[in-house]
């Protein structure tokens, strides 16, 4: 829903007694650029030992590398730390690209250019990893700000923002501006950006914010109406674009796209570009696209808008980037060409609002009022003109009343429904072995319609 207001009221200028919460001390407090993250100053252990972390609104671990990394400058010695408590809980977590194993602990951590004071936190040591940390990355671990749902091992693990709610007694919001739009990906990591604990700082956005609901709450789930590429409707069942979810995840770079949307995309930028032909490879991101420098690429492109479903259901907003967002330099590729990479990927399950999409906008994550609003960024500029734009409000009578699956394969519920069959089949074992154990005189009693063998067929089909 549209909200004028939001830079006045009471919930943008929350504070606290004792004046702790000051938000223009958070902005410009991350660093890093599209291509790895943006990251965040944090202080941890006694006594304190500074690492950058990586902000991520997809996951929900706090975790820190725990010992020396090839990839990495710095990592935390827990063993420095007098205030470090181990729990001796191994956590493992795999994310679409990458995964680590470590050990689940405590520690006190403070924010430089965050809240005000100490806190006590669950923190991951990370001990092994794959494909996480990164060459080039300047962070040293990841923040997880979405909800206990998703943390490794299980949701009973309070995750750091859930943890500054309670300590800080600050609102349950936070907000994240991304400052990329048109720099080089994989730069110096000096963009600027900012990361709101409590609240909504006005000097990050421009005109009105407007919000979404979460649809659920383990991820930052929303609910895509309809995308237009070029002012042009796709024309796919809605239902497409929230295969089998639809997220806001600043730790994914790209936009990605559910596999029939991502076609249906390419096909709509290459009808409507100013390009004859385009190599196959650029759009599936084995190629890259060069211009000579002289020459700016963008106005070949055209504008990409996503709808979403306003908080009054019977109306929705859009949200639109320019092709300086989604066609993206890269530093450094030869003295007269400028080179390029298209910021759009297929997903086989999810369309993820990565940060191709977030540099555009001031993003909002309200989780009291259970909703993630957007509003047009200043810093989503290129050349001196903006690159993203915010519109509505618009009727939703020409798309379903819900495009979003009621049935949700969540992990934790996978787990779970596993558990229970692995269990079942064990009981199911142990009651055959005993069957066979019985004297013959006593197996009369059980024929082929027996529960037991009905039980038995019914968990071989399943683990088919």
């Amino acid at each position: 829903q549209r909200d004028p207001s939001a830079g006045t009221d009471g919930l943008a200028l929350a504070s606290d007694p004792a004046g702790t919460l000051n938000f223009l001390a958070m902005v410009e407090n991350l660093q890093g650029d599209s291509g790895r993250g943006y990251y965040l100053e944090m202080l941890i252990g006694t006594p304190p030992q500074a690492l950058n972390i990586l902000v991520d609104t997809g996951s929900s671990n706090f975790a820190v590398a725990g010992v020396p990394d090839p990839d990495v400058t710095s990592y935390f010695n827990a063993e420095l730390s007098s205030t470090y408590r181990s729990q001796g809980i191994d956590v493992t977590v795999k994310y679409s690209q990458g995964s680590w194993t470590g050990v689940l602990g405590t520690d006190v951590i403070t924010i430089p250019k965050g809240i005000y004071g100490s806190y006590t936190v669950n923190i991951a040591t990370i001990l092994e990893s794959e494909n996480f940390f990164l060459p080039g990355v300047k962070w040293h671990g990841i923040l997880g700000l979405a909800y206990d749902t998703l943390a490794k091992p299980s949701s009973s693990v309070e995750t750091f923002f859930d943890s500054l709610v309670k300590q800080a007694k600050i609102p349950n919001i936070f907000s994240l501006q991304m400052c990329g739009a048109g720099l080089p990906v994989s730069g110096s990591g000096t963009n600027g950006g900012s990361l709101v604990l409590g609240g909504i700082e006005p000097s990050l956005y421009m005109g009105d914010i407007w919000y979404t609901p979460i649809k659920e709450e383990w991820y930052y789930q929303v609910e895509i109406l309809k995308l237009e590429v070029g002012g042009q409707n796709l024309q796919l069942d809605c239902r497409e674009y929230n295969a089998d979810k639809a997220i806001v995840d600043s730790g994914t770079t790209l936009l990605r796209l559910p596999e029939k949307v991502f076609s249906a995309v390419v096909q709509a930028i290459a009808r409507t570009s100013l390009i004859q032909e385009f190599s196959s490879g650029f759009w599936t991101g084995s190629q890259l696209a060069c211009w000579d420098k002289t020459e700016k690429p963008w106005a070949l492109f055209p504008k990409l808008s996503i709808y979403m479903r306003d908080e009054n259901s019977s109306r929705s907003f859009r949200i639109s980037i320019l092709p300086q967002l989604y066609i993206q330099p890269i530093l450094g590729i030869g003295e007269n060409l400028q080179c390029y990479r298209f910021g759009i990927s297929s997903s086989t399950n999810a369309l993820v609002i990565g940060a191709t999409v977030m540099e555009g906008f001031y993003v909002i994550f309200d989780r009291a009022q259970r909703r993630v609003g957007f509003a047009v960024s200043p810093c989503a500029e290129v050349d001196g003109f903006p690159v993203s734009e915010i519109e509505g409000p618009f009727t939703t009578a020409d798309v379903a009343t819900n495009c979003v699956s009621s049935v949700s394969f969540h992990e934790p519920v996978l787990w779970i429904a596993s558990y229970a069959l692995m269990s079942l089949c064990g009981v199911i074992l142990l009651v055959l072995i005993i069957l066979l154990l019985i004297p013959p005189r006593c197996q009369h009693r059980y024929t082929d319609n027996d529960v037991v063998n009905d039980e038995s067929s019914l968990v071989r089909h399943r683990w088919k």
